[in-house]
């Protein structure tokens, strides 16, 4: 999940794509490809090793039709693919990550975030030819923690001297009873959830859109709930105010929370990551 973009990598880019033009790597993120931005900041490009085109394909896939559900985000602008790889060109979207802003700034985002999130999760789930569902999580979640390739610093810091193994053997047994809750409480959910992939306009405090879309999917809503209240207590200064803030969050949205899925869907996360 750590960046791959560096100065050499634009020459390779250059050669996959095939086009002039001047592109700036970003140095931020946990995608694993090679991210750029173009000069003028109006675009983004991602590339990818062979191996990885299809799940990249994916993601553009995921990108085309969420574009046409009235949900704001990047635009595909251009594919490219070759034996060595695949690169995909998106608009930018315009604004600032909502985890770059001010805690004042946040707060006053939040019931805006709190709504686009709610006019996300009621596109009509029946439309989405995309799956995200608990069983598909869970077999990710196996295959990478047979690959012991689960990074630690991205489990809570109590759990990260214990084996993945013994963590993932945790929540299977929870699986019947959530997999029956999931039945009832599926939405279109973004799949990774977080302020980094929420971006504001900083003038209005807007949500401009959401970005990195290659995990959205049908899903239980709480898999999204829990990774953006999990995310958003690390810029609230005091776990009152975090408290304060999920209670707001959720009045806003127009839901009650289940604290138990959400811990459940906050602990399964950092074990598909590898």
């Amino acid at each position: 999940m750590d960046d791959h973009s560096g100065p050499g990598s634009s020459v390779a880019l250059s050669a996959l794509l095939g086009i002039g033009g001047d592109w700036v790597p970003v140095t931020t993120g946990e995608s694993g490809a090679f991210v750029f931005r173009s000069a003028d900041g109006g675009r983004y490009a991602k590339c990818v090793p062979g191996a990885d085109a299809a799940e990249l394909a994916a993601e553009r896939d995921r990108i085309v039709w969420l574009g046409g559900q009235a949900v704001p985000g990047p635009t595909v602008l251009d594919w490219y693919a070759t034996g060595g790889g695949a690169c995909l060109v998106t608009s930018a979207v315009r604004g600032v990550p909502a985890d770059q802003v001010s805690v004042g700034d946040l707060r006053g985002a939040w019931d805006r975030i709190a709504d686009a999130v709610r006019r996300l999760h009621e596109v009509p789930v029946s439309q989405c030819p995309f799956e995200r569902g608990l069983d598909t999580v869970v077999t990710l979640a196996r295959d990478v923690v047979a690959r012991d390739a689960v990074n630690p610093e991205f489990l809570p810091d109590e759990q990260q001297h214990t084996p993945p193994a013994d963590l993932l053997a945790r929540l299977t047994g929870q699986v019947p009873v959530r997999r029956e809750q999931e039945a009832g409480d599926a939405v279109v959910c973004h799949g990774d959830l977080c302020l980094p992939n929420i971006v504001l306009d900083p003038a209005t405090l807007d949500v401009s859109g959401f970005i990195d879309l290659g995990r959205l999917g049908r899903a239980d809503r709480h898999a999204d709930l829990a990774l953006l209240l999990a995310n958003a207590r690390e810029t609230w200064t005091d776990e009152e105010r975090a408290r304060a803030a999920d209670t707001a969050f959720a009045e806003k949205y127009g839901t009650t929370l289940d604290h138990e899925r959400l811990r459940f869907y906050l602990h399964l996360d950092p074990l598909t990551w590898g």
